[in-house]
C-alpha cells in the first residue's frame, strides 16, 4: 500500500513548467474576476498615463533627428547628438543653467518648507469652524490662473499708479520698479508661488497629520510634555516619510521653473535673470520652429530630473526611509 500511495501524491503536484504557468494564469484570471470593479475604477487613470504620458514619449526621438513636419518622424534624417552638442556650446547655456538652478533653489528653500509649517499651525487650531475657514481662504489662490496672479501683481507693483508703489512713494518720495528691475525678479517669482500654491500644498500634510494616533499625545501630556515637545517628538516624526517622498518628487521637477508664470513676467530689462530652460524651449521651438533643437533641450532637462529622483531616492533608502519605490 505504501509503494502505491507515493506515486499518487507525486502525481498531484504539477510536474512541468507548462502546468505551473497554466495554474498561475487560472489564478490570475480568478483574481481579475473577483476584483473586477476595482480594476474598472483603475482603468481611467491607467488610460490617462498611457495616452498622455507614455505614447508621447516616442516624440523624444525628435531630439536625435533633423525633424521636418512634412516628412514626419519616419522620414526625418537621424543626426545623433548634434543638437545636444550645439546646446552645450551655446553662449546662453550657462546663463540658462544659472537662472534655472537659482530659481529652483529659491523655491526649494523658501517655498517647500512653508506648506509643512502652515499645516502644523493649522493642526494646532482647536476651533473647527475657524480652521475650515482658514483652509478655504488659503486654498482659493490655487484655482486662480497665473495670468490673473501676474495681473494682480502688476496692479499692486507697477510704477504707474500701482497701489503699493503709491504707498511707498508717499513714505519715501520714490517709486521702485519691482516689475522691471532684474534684482527684484526672483523675489517676485517666489512671492507669487508662495501666495498661490502654499495653501494647496498643505493638503497632503494635513492628511498625514490626521493619521497620527491621538493616544500618543495623551501619553506625552501625562509625561509632562508641552506643545513644542509633542510637535518635535510625535508630530514631525509621524509625517517625516511624507516630507521625504514629496521632497524626492519635488527634485524630479527641480528644473521646471514654471513656463507660464515666468513668460508673463519677462521684460527686456530683466531677461538676463529671467530666461530659463522652459522659456528658451518655447522661443526656439514655437517661434523659431527649431523643433529638434528644442526637443533636445527639453530631454536634457528631463534627464537631469531623472538623475535627481534616482539619487535622492537612493539617499533616502540609505538613511532608512521608504523612498518613492
Amino acid at each position: 500500500m505504501e509503494t502505491n500511495q507515493a506515486p499518487t501524491e507525486a502525481n498531484a503536484v504539477p510536474q512541468t513548467k507548462r502546468e505551473l504557468r497554466m495554474q498561475k494564469r487560472r489564478q490570475l484570471l480568478r483574481d481579475l474576476v473577483r476584483d473586477r470593479w476595482m480594476y474598472l475604477m483603475l482603468l481611467p487613470g491607467v488610460l490617462y498615463f498611457v495616452i498622455f504620458k507614455y505614447v508621447p514619449m516616442y516624440g523624444v526621438s525628435m531630439a536625435f533627428q533633423d525633424y521636418k513636419p512634412y516628412t514626419g518622424f519616419f522620414g526625418s534624417p537621424w543626426v545623433g547628438f548634434k543638437h545636444f552638442e550645439r546646446f552645450f556650446s551655446e553662449p546662453q547655456f550657462w546663463m540658462l543653467f544659472r537662472n534655472t538652478i537659482v530659481l529652483a533653489l529659491y523655491n526649494l528653500i523658501f517655498f517647500f518648507p512653508l506648506p509643512i509649517i502652515l499645516a502644523l499651525m493649522l493642526n494646532e487650531l482647536r476651533r473647527e469652524r475657524f480652521k475650515r475657514f482658514v483652509q478655504t481662504l488659503i486654498y482659493i489662490p490655487h484655482f486662480v490662473s497665473w495670468v490673473v496672479v501676474v495681473g494682480i501683481f502688476y496692479i499692486l507693483f507697477t510704477t504707474e499708479n500701482g497701489i503699493l508703489n503709491e504707498i511707498i512713494y508717499q513714505i519715501t518720495g520714490e517709486k521702485i520698479a519691482f516689475l522691471l528691475e532684474k534684482d527684484w525678479f526672483r523675489t517676485m517669482i517666489v512671492s507669487q508661488s508662495i501666495w498661490k500654491e502654499v495653501g494647496w500644498g498643505t493638503v497632503i500634510f494635513l492628511a498625514a497629520l490626521a493619521g497620527v494616533d491621538l493616544q500618543q499625545y495623551e501619553a506625552a501630556r501625562i509625561d509632562g510634555a508641552g506643545r513644542w515637545r509633542q510637535l518635535w517628538h510625535i508630530t514631525l516624526p509621524a509625517i517625516r516619510s511624507t516630507i521625504i517622498i514629496l521632497l524626492i518628487l519635488r527634485l524630479g521637477n527641480f528644473l521646471d521653473s514654471g513656463f507660464e508664470q515666468i513668460f508673463l513676467m519677462i521684460t527686456p530689462t530683466n531677461r538676463e535673470v529671467s530666461e530659463v530652460f522652459d522659456t528658451y524651449v518655447y522661443t526656439k521651438g514655437m517661434t523659431q520652429a527649431q523643433y529638434s533643437y528644442s526637443a533636445a533641450v527639453g530631454l536634457f532637462k528631463s534627464f537631469v530630473g531623472l538623475i535627481l529622483v534616482l539619487g535622492s531616492n537612493w539617499m533616502a533608502k540609505r538613511f532608512g526611509e521608504e523612498g518613492v519605490y
